[in-house]
């Protein structure tokens, strides 16, 4: 059960930070040369973070469905 708790709140919180890289770029808040919605200061430094954002998402998915099958079932 904790399990589930911790990979819920991944996935909220890597939503999160995702949902903020392309809010702070559409506001002007951080700048984005090449327009792919990720602030190009955090482009620099987690660029692996962004790249893998459809595998992480993934993942996270499949686990928490997998947990969830195991503590309801």
């Amino acid at each position: 059960m904790e399990i589930l708790v911790v990979l819920i709140f991944l996935a909220i919180l890597f939503g999160g930070v995702y949902w903020y890289a392309g809010y702070s770029t559409r506001s002007g808040f951080a700048k984005d040369e090449n327009q792919n919605f990720i602030p190009d200061a955090w482009e620099e430094k987690f660029s692996w973070f962004f790249s893998g954002k459809g595998i992480i998402m993934l993942v996270l998915g499949i686990a928490i469905g997998y947990t969830l099958a195991r503590v309801i079932g």
